[in-house]
């Protein structure tokens, strides 16, 4: 039996999503007028990130001692006046650089830089609390940040933070806060298919096209060749916020209009060791999935990956693998095919979309508890 596409499947109750809480970060611009005390900070929280990947590694290369976060503080205490940093950025810092040491299980991290032609971009941490907003703007460490508030920052109450620096010098605030969960009025259940030619088709016929970094690649290599490092950087800046929104364009139109969505289990990682690696990272599978996860979770909605194998080959009008559909490498050229089992036509990426959502589908049924 066919798979409607854009199926309508139950809708969550109010009785799971109201009243219910989830964490999400901001990201604001900061004016550039202060930059330079951000770059102040950023050195110097730079030296202690050095200090402490030296003690720590002295601790296990002389002692077989694996420093803790807390073992870490005596060291630094008294230090944040000195260096002109907050008290609990050091411990933010300690904290972090154990947390990384154990996530890529090493003696020792790499050096932050805060000069040269491989500058580490700047970070500053921010513990709970230690940043509020004052004035219309954030205050930390005694001065305050003026920022771009796009999104009403007088109404959250701020937790865990950081200012952070992007490639081309600009300044951001990142602050996590609690939200509301806020339940979608949407009934369809939709599935997506991950692709090079097209980045996502999704059930209902939706796409989002793919092939930002090749429209400019024509001007980044001009400005590379002619030794342009800062028009570099803005090509490169500019392809990665054209990406960025149509994928959140893309994403917030299935959001508002699905009750769950399912996603293809595909592997980039392994697809960028091939020669389709170009049009791989350039569609940014692992941001859309990304940013669905985290709009779904906020509409409060069902999200999940499905294993996709034969979701292209299978017909989703009949069910079977029919010889004639895009099977290997070779295949890959088919966009649109005949099933010589019941004679539907298919666009392969809208077929397997289509398949995808029905294999969700059969997913939420199995998952019902009967009594």
């Amino acid at each position: 039996m066919r798979f409607s596409v854009g199926q309508v499947c139950c809708q969550p109750t109010d009785a799971v999503y109201n009243n219910s809480m989830h964490t999400k970060t901001l990201k604001l611009r900061i004016k550039d007028k202060h930059r330079t005390e951000l770059n102040r900070q950023a050195r110097q929280v730079n030296f202690v990130w050095n200090y402490i990947n030296e003690l720590s590694s002295r601790s296990i290369r002389e002692r077989g001692v694996f420093l803790s976060a807390y073992d870490i503080h005596p060291y630094t205490t008294g230090a944040a006046k000195e260096l002109g940093l907050h008290s609990q950025t050091l411990q933010c810092i300690a904290s972090e650089y154990v947390i990384r040491r154990k996530q890529f299980k090493k003696r020792q991290l790499s050096w932050r830089k805060s000069g040269g032609t491989r500058r580490s971009l700047g970070w500053i941490p921010v513990n709970t609390g230690a940043a509020k907003f004052k004035n219309g703007q954030v205050f930390f460490n005694g001065q305050y940040y003026g920022v771009w508030d796009s999104y009403g920052l007088s109404q959250y109450q701020f937790r865990t933070a950081s200012f952070t620096e992007d490639a081309r010098g600009r300044w951001y605030f990142n602050v996590v806060v609690s939200v509301e969960t806020k339940p979608s009025t949407g009934t369809a259940l939709v599935g997506i298919d991950l692709g090079c030619k097209e980045a996502a088709t999704a059930s209902n016929g939706e796409q989002l096209t793919n092939g930002e970094y090749r429209k400019l690649q024509q001007q980044l290599g001009i400005a590379q060749r002619a030794r342009k490092k800062h028009r570099v950087k803005a090509i490169h800046a500019k392809i990665a916020n054209r990406r960025k929104d149509n994928i959140h364009k893309f994403t917030r139109k299935l959001v508002n209009t699905s009750a769950a969505i399912f996603v293809g289990n595909v592997k980039p990682l392994a697809l960028v060791k091939t020669n389709m690696a170009k049009s791989v990272l350039d569609a940014g599978w692992g941001s859309i999935k990304t940013i669905l996860a985290y709009k779904c979770a906020d509409a409060g909605i069902v999200f999940e990956e499905i294993n996709e194998a034969f979701s292209t080959q299978t017909c989703s009008c009949c069910g079977v693998i029919p010889s004639s559909s895009p099977k290997g490498k070779i295949g890959l050229r088919i966009r649109h095919w005949r099933c010589n089992a019941c004679g539907s036509e298919h666009d392969r990426d809208l077929n397997a979309a289509i398949n995808i959502a029905a294999a969700g589908h059969r997913r939420l049924a199995e998952g019902i508890t009967v009594f």
